[in-house]
This record gives structure tokens, C-alpha cells and sequence, in this order.
């Protein structure tokens, strides 16, 4: 049995905003300790330890001891552009989960200025009045002032159990934190931030870390792996120098440090780190809060959709528009007056719903009836119940329960689904069926339907059910909620990108079915229910899911279940949900989709996604934006793998083959300088591909470090090395000294670089392409490479140190040559690899290639 008392009607004004303002100003945010962001030193400290730092700092000193102090500088000097460009994507990424933080703060419901308004949690201040519905997470300590509530206070007692409150006594003590199960209520702040509870129990409570997703995951074990063969090919490439090469031991020791910074793609962590950190951010201008990183991957992956209807395919402007009695019919629309006995109806199914409503049907049901209803003697404010019956799984309906001139008799008015008024009603089987027809006929057209009753009950101890009173049957309320007008376009779009989506309502399965053809979700004539579901295994039911598209009648259970079901099926599943109940769901879907504006806090505290609208169609935007993410994160991944191979070869096979070093340390460094940006800033900017949403979502399994993606970037790297190396060789031949060499192969590289970034854009593309020039920073990139390399050349110090000399015509000639060689390298790897996709691809379908 459920028994609430709603606030009664108080003329609470709350605080004004000035005052609200200063005493925000006095006494700072409503923030628990250890929230705050990373320290400039924290940062500084995490790169101090970072591999190619270290290397960096070896390599100085090495240079020392051999006596070359402008090297020595150098690289020292490159230490301070490592942490710099280090700390700016550090700072960029930290601004973007801080202003995630922000979003996804608890908000809390106040009254300032005497009316309601939704604030941040960290704007609530002592002497606040917070309005409390069940599921909210209670902004701050207080005190209840009005109203009846549970609260789940585990987080701080450990007890499951919830804890009913009162006002007066040590019962209204509300707490920071904890959750309210059940019940309405007004309280008053007491305190906040680390006066609160919670405040007090310590930071560890208040520093919440994310965990790694399975891409950082499987991108360190890599990274630890590439470390340890690196290490373990730079000992043996000391040794070799050092005893068959005849060099000394600490040039020895210098060119295996090289070909270590050459080996280890410290970028790919950076690309991860700063791809899915700025993804989230660039999901949430869409109008969707990313509370989970891991769930910008999972975005890619979707292959099911189940969402709810009311607000998320529709308006959620709920209004009534039809009233039905046994022999008579009202159309709101066009009416001018209500005729008598419809009044009875509505007056029953406005003292079934709270005076200051939450959900939008009640509150529906209360404009209807203060809009016809205002002056006769059907209206009853002053009327406060004694107590109600809430819904339940097993009862459908809602009974409120009102004194009646003595204290053992009593008034009851009950409002809920028409199949669950008609079981409280106990009507023979010919009026019963007659009614269900009606309510069957209203949904049939769209309607969410209610059906209504009245009874009264004498006694002193209210019964356990509700099937223990007596009710007579008023009638039916028919609420229309018409469909977003962008929903169809978005529900056609993911259909294209192979994303199907699966009604789960609560409703009628006439008003779902009705609802699913308006916007274009099915055109299957058949819907299952929850009454339905419960009687099939999950074999069965399995197959049932594969014919229908439309799940009504639905309990929170049922919801969870077919979430369960489908991902044992392979599916990837997205969910959306706003209630307490629909919080297990929300948790077991692979993505979990809240709503913001109508959504608990409990609902989104487990969701992963935050719909800021609650719309549809802002969810397949999320979609499209990760999708944009991990293919931008899979080119990244082809062209840090590419890149290296040249970098590596040029750095091993001289020194193998006794020609003059084409790679020394600093070149290394000052390449590794070019391609972090190329990485975190070019890709990461990088426009989504035309056919996004029309292609199949990715598989699961999939990752941007499979060997499908990783071999066909080696051998675009291996072929430039083939090319530079050849050029190389070529030159020294020839006798054109080492110098000049080198200049024209690092020209040739250092474009190469620019080349591979074209190269792995857009791979079914040709490299130089009208559509692949869309990314606002690829022209900035190429003429940043430019510069480099003017300042390399044309600056003595640096061109000294670095071993390079003033370009003269048959350099730049060379260069010409192999960049060109290069491009046309890259663009037939481009049309075989295409190629066999297209015949893999037909040969997978049954067809001919």
C-alpha cells in the first residue's frame, strides 16, 4: 500500500534573486571538496614522466658529453615546445570535460521570486526552498518544511532501506546527495557545499574518476607492446653499432635513443585522449550531454534504438481532447461549452490528480478542468486528501482518498489505464467490453487514453488494495500528443544508416501503434504487450521481437528484460528513459539515453547520454556525430602508423647499410613536433563522410587498431620508405654529399608527411579531391610545414645542428621527384586497396565482383 500527502497550498515566495545572488557571493558554490580541476603542476608532473620526454632529456645529455652543446640546446629547447604543445592539449581537453561537468551537474528545483525555477546544483544557497518530486537527488541539506517524502539515504548510512520524512522533528532532516524513492515536498537549505552530510565524510566521495574506455584500453596495451619491441630493437641496434660498426659507445647509445623516439607512437593516447574529450563536447552542441566517455564509442556501434514515445517522439504538450462517457461524446476542439454531464468526469478525474502536478497528463487534466470547470461547484482546491494509492505494477490506476463529513466516511476518486478502472469497478463482461472498445477506439486514433470512477468507503484503517472499495464507472479522457514535426526525416535517416527502432511505451497499444505509423517508425500491423511478453520464454519472445516494432503496455521490468534480451542477440542497444523505475534499463542498455528536461535525477545518473531536449532527433544526431568520431579516431590511428614506418627506416637502414645518419635525434624531434598537430588538430577536425548515415553500423568488435587498418597504413608507410631510402642511396652514389642529401630527402619527408595526411582523409578518395578539402585546418597545416622547413633551411643555427645545407637546385629537384613518386605511390595503393574492398565486398553479398 502506497499513502503519500502532496504539499499543501502555501504561499512560500522563497528567496528573492538579489539575495540569492549575495549570499552565493558570501558563502561560494554548492560544491563538494575535490571538485575541482587539474592543476597547472599536476599536469606538468604527468609529462614529466611521459616517455618521448624522457628520451628527450637523455639525448640532451648524451649530446653533452660529446661535446655538441648547440644539439644539446636544441633539443633541451624542444623540451620546452614538448610541454607546451602538451599543455595546451591538455588544457583543451580539460576545458571540454570541464564544460561537460557543468552540463551534467545536479540540477535542483527552487522557488525564487515566488515561482519555480530549475537552477545548477551549485547555485542552490542556504535559506533556498527546493520543490522535491520522486527520483530527484537532493541538491543540498534541509530541512522539510511541507509534504510527505522517502529518501533513499544509503550513500551515507549504508541502509538500502528508504527513510520516510515529515516535517517537524529530526524526521525532515533532508541530506546532500540521497534520493528521494517516493512522495512531493517543500524544504528549506540548511547547508551546502562542505557543510553538508556528504561535505563531511571526506573528498573521496566527492572525486569521481572515469574509467578507461576500451579503445584506451587496447590503445596502451599496444603502445606497451610497440615500447617493449622497440626497446628491445634499439639494444640490439646499440649493439650492432657499437661492435660492428666499430662507432663509439655513447653514439651508439645516441642513434638507439633515436630509433626508439622513432619506434614509440606516443601520439596514438594523445589522439584518444583529445578525440573522444572534444567529441563529447562537440556531441553536447547537438543538444545531447555525454555523462560517459566509453559511450562515444558505443554511439558508432548502435543497432537498435529503443525509445520511449511520450516527449521523444512527441511534443510532450499533453492536452485533453476528447472526453467519452457511456452514451455520449465531447470534441474539445472548436467547443464552446461543456454540457453537464460531462462535468462530473472531469470534476473525478481533477481530485484523482494532484492540485501542482508533475507529470504532464495530470497537469493536463487540471487546465482542462479549471479551464470549463471554474465556477460551479465541481471545483474543490480547498479539498486535500487523506491519502492515496499509488500505481503499481499490478494495479494500473491511482486512488485518492478524501474525507466525507466524519472521520470514517470517506470519498474516493481513481484515475488510471481503462482496463485497470474497469477490474476496480467490477462491471459484468458486456459493459467491460463495451468500455475497452471505446478506449480501444480513441487510441486507435492517436488518443493516450484514461479511463475514471468514483466510489465512496466507510472505515477507519484503509484496506491493503484498492480491489477492496466499490467504484462506479464515470468515463474516458482521450489526450492528444502530436509527433515532432522532425521526427519522421530523423526515423527515415537512422532506417538508412541500418539502425532499427523499437517503440516501448507504457501506452494503449492502439495510441503506439497509431503514433509509430504518424511518424514513419513501422508499418507493421502487429504490436506486442507487456501482458503479452510475460507469458513467452525468452526463445519465443526473441522471435516475436524479430516480426514487431511496437511494445505497449509496458513495466519498467518488462523494459529491462527486452534490453537483456536483444544485446544476448548481438544487438547494440541504445535506450531511452526517464523514470526511477526505467534506471536498471537505462544501466544494462549499451547506451543509456536519459531525458533532460522531464527525466529523474536517478534516470540520469544512469544513463550515459543526457537528452538536453528530449528529442528524437536529437539522438540520431549523436549517432551521426559518433560515428564522425571514430572514423576521424580510425584515420588518425591509419596515419600515425604510416608516418612512422619512413621515420624508423630512415633511421635504422642507414646506419645498417654504413651510410651517413639521415635521422639524427633532432630531426626526429622536430618531426614528431609536426605530426602531433597533424593528428590533434587536423583529423580531429576532420568533416564527416557523405555516406555516414548510409552505411550499416560498424561491428562491435571493431577497432581503429585491427590489423584491417593497420597493415594497409604500414604498407603505404613501407612503400614511401622504399622511395626516400632508394632516393638516398641514389644520391650518396652519386657523390653528393651527406648534407645535401639529407636536405633533399628531409624535404621530400617532411611534404611526404602532408601527403600521408591526404592519403588517409578520405581513403575511397582520390588524395587531392574537391570534397576532401572541406577541413578548415588543412591548408593552415601545409603552410606551417612550409615554414618549418623554411626556418630549417634558411636559419645557420638550426640548419647547422640539424646537419641539413641551403637547398641548391638538384636538392629541390630530388625532393620534386620523390614527393612525386610518393603521391603516385599513395594514390595506386588507393585504387588496388579500393578495389579489392568493392570485390570483397560483392563477393560477401552473394554476387560478382
Amino acid at each position: 500500500m502506497n499513502l503519500t500527502r502532496p504539499p499543501s497550498a502555501r504561499n512560500l515566495r522563497g528567496l528573492d534573486s538579489a539575495e540569492a545572488v549575495r549570499r552565493l557571493q558570501a558563502n561560494g558554490p554548492n560544491l563538494l571538496p575535490g571538485n575541482i580541476p587539474t592543476s597547472f603542476l599536476h599536469i606538468l608532473l604527468g609529462i614529466l614522466v611521459e616517455p618521448m620526454f624522457l628520451m628527450l632529456l637523455v639525448a640532451g645529455a648524451l649530446y653533452l658529453a660529446l661535446g655538441d652543446t648547440a644539439e644539446a640546446i636544441f633539443l633541451l629547447a624542444c623540451v620546452f615546445a614538448v610541454i607546451g604543445i602538451t599543455l595546451a592539449q591538455e588544457r583543451k581537453t580539460q576545458r571540454a570535460l570541464e564544460s561537460l561537468r557543468d552540463l551534467s551537474a545536479p540540477r535542483a528545483l527552487v522557488v525564487r521570486d515566488g515561482e519555480e525555477v530549475r537552477i545548477a546544483g551549485r547555485d542552490v544557497v542556504v535559506g533556498d526552498l527546493l520543490v522535491l518530486h520522486e527520483g530527484d537527488r537532493i541538491a543540498a541539506d534541509a530541512l522539510l518544511v511541507d509534504g510527505q517524502l522517502d529518501a533513499n539515504e544509503s550513500l551515507l548510512t549504508g541502509e538500502a532501506v528508504p527513510v520516510a520524512k515529515l516535517p517537524g522533528g529530526q524526521s525532515a532532516s533532508l541530506f546532500a546527495g540521497t534520493l528521494v524513492t517516493r512522495g512531493v515536498g517543500l524544504a528549506e537549505v540548511t547547508g551546502i557545499a562542505g557543510a553538508t552530510a556528504v561535505g563531511q565524510i571526506g573528498e573521496a566521495l566527492a572525486a569521481t574518476r572515469e574509467p578507461p574506455s576500451a579503445l584506451q584500453m587496447a590503445s596502451r596495451r599496444l603502445v606497451h607492446w610497440l615500447a617493449l619491441g622497440g626497446l628491445s630493437l634499439a639494444a640490439l641496434y646499440f649493439l650492432i653499432n657499437w661492435l660492428w660498426n666499430g662507432q663509439g659507445m655513447l653514439e651508439s647509445l645516441l642513434a638507439s635513443i633515436a630509433l626508439i623516439m622513432a619506434i614509440l607512437p606516443e601520439e596514438i593516447p594523445v589522439i584518444l585522449t583529445v578525440f573522444l574529450a572534444l567529441g563529447a563536447w562537440r556531441i553536447s552542441q547537438r543538444k545531447v550531454l555525454t555523462r560517459r566517455i566509453p559511450a562515444v564509442e558505443a554511439l558508432g556501434a548502435i543497432t537498435v534504438l529503443a525509445v520511449d514515445k511520450t516527449g521523444t517522439l512527441t511534443e510532450n504538450r499533453m492536452q485533453v481532447a476528447e472526453l467519452q462517457l457511456q452514451d455520449a461524446n465531447f470534441v474539445h476542439a472548436g467547443a464552446t461549452t461543456l454540457e453537464e454531464p460531462f462535468h462530473e468526469l472531469v470534476e473525478f478525474a481533477m481530485l484523482a490528480t494532484p492540485a501542482d502536478p508533475f507529470d504532464p497528463m495530470e497537469k493536463a487534466i487540471q487546465q482542462f478542468g479549471l479551464h470549463w470547470l471554474t465556477g460551479t461547484e465541481h471545483v474543490h482546491a480547498e479539498w486535500s486528501p487523506e491519502f492515496e494509492y499509488g500505481l503499481s505494477p499490478d494495479i494500473l490506476a491511482m486512488t485518492r482518498v478524501f474525507p466525507a463529513g466524519s472521520s470514517t466516511r470517506h470519498m474516493l476518486a481513481t484515475k488510471g489505464a481503462p482496463e485497470a478502472v474497469v477490474d476496480l469497478c467490477h462491471l459484468d463482461s458486456t459493459r467491460a467490453r463495451g468500455i475497452l472498445d471505446q478506449a480501444g477506439a480513441m487510441a486507435a486514433r492517436g488518443l493516450r487514453v484514461l479511463g475514471v470512477a468514483r466510489g465512496r468507503w466507510q472505515g477507519e484503517s484503509p484496506p491493503r488494495s484498492q480491489h477492496d472499495f466499490d467504484f462506479q464507472f464515470l468515463g474516458l479522457l482521450g489526450f492528444v500528443d502530436p509527433p515532432r514535426a522532425e521526427v519522421p526525416a530523423a526515423i527515415a535517416e537512422c532506417r538508412a544508416a541500418g539502425v532499427r527502432i523499437i517503440m516501448l511505451t507504457g501506452d494503449h497499444p492502439a495510441t503506439a501503434l497509431a503514433i509509430a505509423r504518424d511518424v514513419g517508425l513501422s508499418e507493421r500491423p502487429d504490436v506486442i504487450s507487456g501482458a503479452q511478453i510475460d507469458t513467452l520464454d525468452d526463445e519465443a519472445l526473441a522471435e516475436r521481437l524479430r516480426q514487431v516494432d511496437v511494445c505497449a503496455r509496458l513495466q519498467p521490468v518488462q523494459k529491462l528484460r527486452l534490453v537483456h534480451l536483444l544485446r544476448r542477440h548481438g544487438e547494440v542497444v541504445a535506450m531511452t528513459g526517464d523514470g526511477v523505475n526505467d534506471a536498471p534499463a537505462l544501466k544494462a542498455a549499451d547506451v543509456g539515453i536519459a531525458m533532460g528536461k522531464r527525466g529523474t535525477d536517478v534516470a540520469r545518473e544512469s544513463a550515459s547520454l543526457v537528452l538536453l531536449d528530449d528529442s528524437f532527433s536529437s539522438i540520431v544526431a549523436a549517432i551521426r556525430q559518433g560515428r564522425r568520431i571514430y572514423d576521424n579516431i580510425t584515420k588518425a590511428t591509419r596515419f600515425v602508423t604510416a608516418v612512422h614506418m619512413p621515420i624508423i627506416a630512415l633511421t635504422l637502414i642507414p646506419s645498417l647499410l654504413h651510410w651517413p645518419a639521415m635521422l639524427t635525434p633532432v630531426l626526429i624531434v622536430l618531426l614528431e613536433l609536426l605530426i602531433d598537430p597533424a593528428c590533434s588538430i587536423v583529423f580531429e577536425a576532420e568533416p564527416e563522410a557523405d555516406d555516414i548515415m548510409r552505411r550499416p553500423p560498424r561491428a562491435v568488435e571493431a577497432s581503429p587498431f585491427a590489423i584491417g587498418n593497420i597493415v594497409p597504413a604500414a604498407i603505404q608507410g613501407l612503400g614511401a620508405s622504399i622511395i626516400l631510402l632508394l632516393g638516398y642511396g641514389s644520391m650518396l652514389g652519386l657523390g653528393i654529399d651527406p648534407a645535401h642529401s639529407r636536405t633533399a630527402i628531409f624535404i621530400a619527408l617532411v611534404l611526404g608527411l602532408f601527403a600521408l595526411v591526404l592519403g588517409n582523409r578520405h581513403p575511397d578518395a582520390p588524395l587531392i579531391s574537391g570534397s576532401g578539402m572541406r577541413n578548415r585546418w588543412l591548408w593552415p597545416m601545409l603552410a606551417g610545414v612550409v615554414l618549418v622547413l623554411v626556418l630549417a633551411m634558411g636559419t645557420p643555427y638550426l640548419r647547422d645542428i640539424m646537419g641539413l645545407a641551403v637547398p641548391n637546385p638538384i636538392s629541390l629537384g630530388v625532393s620534386a621527384m620523390l614527393l612525386l613518386a610518393t603521391f603516385f605511390w599513395l594514390e595506386a595503393l588507393r585504387l588496388v586497396l579500393h578495389v579489392g574492398r568493392r570485390t570483397g565486398a560483392s563477393l560477401a553479398q552473394g554476387g560478382k565482383p
